[in-house]
């Protein structure tokens, strides 16, 4: 049975109302926070607090703040008026029920229409993403398909020239064959006849004969086709869809990255006792990290965390078997062992580059929630600072690094609400 708090003190204008609430010693991570527009609680056992409030108020712009022993309440009124009375006077249990659990109502409502709203958002954006993706492929496809057609109608120009050159050649032999073959006749028939030709007749036939020859020779140096042109077709893979500018380029890191990833792929170790009762498939690393990853999805972490660790003695160089490994010791609350394989694997994560600026937020993340778990708020704010500065869009990283900043200055809400 909760002790209801009754020594609390509230003042008001026409617009705000502000309420005090005595902590009574509690701690500031057992104190609970439930508040709608017509009802408020605050649950710190075994203590509680309860208001069913005389008149509305603008739930979504009133705050609350806990600090210095006390929860300090600002409530924004919808009407611009003062309270006879902050709370109803009606002693009907019923009545005050159906204001709790319409209260409770209210809130999944506004919470299933936040996680909506949010998964809407998410699918946009994942579909603005796709359609640019598919549109710059479909560019450069049509760009790659026109430098074909171009090469191709090039190709069959010269070829077309090539015959027409042949069918030239072709005659020009034809004709001087035939001449030949009249020359040849003609010397016949001029034996036969057994007439010694003329001194300007012999020097007629020998020019002609020496025409003829000089033609066929030059003709036949000219038979070969003329070599082909040559040419590059340029590759190149689809570009980013915001790709880094030129000033910021860090096209080294980012090979030493794919090059100290290719190496950490073929660094397995083959010689454990454990791999004699293994199959051909369990012996694969990455096998074992999917294997991992789906035992996390049902929440079987301890099954997950021996395959990670199977997963790590065969190569010690894989970062996000020691990241997913970190998160299910998180589950589990065995947090030395979280920030432990967080560390790990950021000490991989080397060179700092966008492939793996995913990766490098999760595990800061995932050691700085290890960190704020054991109330080391400080460290826990520096790996968030750290995952902020990688991805400094993310919401939900502002909102977590704002909320630990608070606990650091004795006026967060509640350290449960940080992220993991």
């Amino acid at each position: 049975m909760p002790l209801i708090v009754k020594d609390y003190t509230w003042t008001q204008t026409e617009t705000i109302v502000y309420i005090n609430v005595p902590l009574k010693g509690v701690k500031v991570g057992k104190v609970d926070i439930f508040s709608t527009d017509e009802y408020l609680k605050v649950n710190f056992p075994p203590f509680l607090f309860e208001a069913f409030l005389s008149e509305p108020i603008d739930d979504d712009k009133s705050t609350a703040k806990i600090g210095n022993g006390v929860a300090v309440f600002t409530l924004q009124k919808k009407k611009e008026r003062l309270w006879e009375h902050l709370v109803i006077n009606n002693n009907d249990k019923d009545k005050l029920r159906e204001i709790r659990e319409r209260a409770l109502l209210k809130a999944q409502e506004k919470l299933a229409a936040e996680s909506k709203a949010k998964a809407t958002k998410t699918q946009e954006e994942r579909k603005y993403a796709l359609e640019t993706m598919m549109k710059l492929e479909e560019e450069e496809r049509a760009r790659i398909q026109k430098m074909k057609d171009d090469e191709r109608e090039k190709a069959t120009a010269e070829l077309e020239a090539w015959k027409l050159k042949q069918r030239q050649i072709a005659e020009e032999e034809a004709q001087l064959k035939l001449q030949s073959q009249r020359i040849k006749v003609y010397k016949q028939s001029r034996s036969e006849k057994i007439h010694v030709p003329r001194t300007s007749d012999r020097c007629k036939v020998k020019h002609d004969q020496k025409t003829s020859v000089q033609s066929i020779s030059k003709k036949k140096q000219v038979d070969l086709p003329a070599p082909r042109s040559t040419g590059n077709i340029q590759i190149k893979f689809t570009p980013r869809v915001f790709p880094t500018a030129l000033r910021e380029s860090r096209v080294p890191e980012e090979e030493e990255w794919l090059q100290k990833q290719a190496e950490a792929r073929r660094a397995i170790n083959a010689d454990l006792a454990e791999l004699k009762d293994l199959t051909e498939e369990e012996r694969n690393p990455d096998w074992l990290k999917e294997k991992g990853d789906k035992l996390f999805a049902t929440g079987n972490y301890l099954a997950a965390i021996n395959a990670y660790s199977l997963a790590i003695k065969l190569n010690r160089a894989i970062p996000a078997i020691y990241s997913n490994r970190a998160a299910c010791h998180l589950k589990l609350r065995n947090l030395h062992k979280a920030i432990e394989d967080s560390s790990w694997a950021l000490d991989l994560l080397t060179p700092p580059v966008a492939g793996n600026a995913g990766a490098r937020t999760r595990a800061h993340v995932r050691r700085g929630t290890a960190f704020c778990e054991l109330e080391l708020y400080t460290e826990g704010l520096q790996d968030y600072q750290a995952a902020l500065k990688i991805d400094p869009q993310n919401e939900t990283l502002q909102a977590d690094t704002h909320k630990i900043r608070q606990i650091i200055q004795g006026s967060a809400p509640c350290p449960e609400l940080i992220k993991q």
